[in-house]
């Protein structure tokens, strides 16, 4: 059910990007596994539209064990191809395959500073980054920051995590908040 309310304009298509939009997207996050959920969520968006995976995200929820990066770190070849075989999932087998790998990269990260939180924020000093467009026209779709940010996750073993990904990602999860001129939200955040 839409309301009066100015938002930005590619969360005004459905009910469910509108709700993702006002309570989640540029909302700065600090839970390890929440972190994790956007960073597989964003991998399994890879050239489809954030709706499609919205759609799917209860699915993703419960195949992928709550997105416990520590029990799909473990996953078997049977795992996969069981996920494979979800037809509540986006089935393509690099970003399945991607997931456990990335759990597996992730939980390395976590040994390494303590808490993905505390790798993943160090990109912006701690502090989101906001930004105020006129219009998504002038948007990026990626920056110098994701740049560097998708140079590092490659480096420690990531998938799915090109430059795009990770403005995205960073856009999810606060790191950038990049509400539209004009949206109700560049006053909340």
């Amino acid at each position: 059910m839409s309301d009066d309310r100015t938002r930005c304009a590619w969360a005004e298509r459905t009910e469910l990007e509108r709700q993702y939009h006002d309570t989640e997207w540029g909302v700065p996050e600090h839970d390890d596994r929440r972190l994790f959920e956007f960073l597989l969520l964003e991998g399994a968006q890879a050239g489809l539209s954030w709706v499609t995976v919205l759609r799917k995200r209860e699915a993703y929820r419960a195949a992928f064990d709550g997105f416990d990066p520590e029990r799909i770190a473990r996953y078997s070849t049977e795992k996969i191809a069981a996920l494979m075989a979800n037809p509540g999932l986006i089935r393509n087998r690099l970003k399945i395959a991607s997931a456990v790998t990335n759990a597996q990269a992730f939980r390395r990260v976590q040994a390494e500073f303590g808490s993905f939180d505390g790798y993943l924020w160090r990109f912006v000093d701690g502090q989101a980054i906001k930004q105020v467009w006129s219009s998504m026209a002038e948007m990026p779709p990626r920056t110098p920051l994701s740049d560097w940010l998708s140079k590092d996750l490659k480096k420690r073993g990531f998938r799915f995590v090109g430059s795009v990904i990770c403005y995205s990602y960073m856009q999810a999860v606060g790191m950038v908040n990049d509400h539209i001129a004009g949206c109700y939200r560049v006053e909340q955040s």
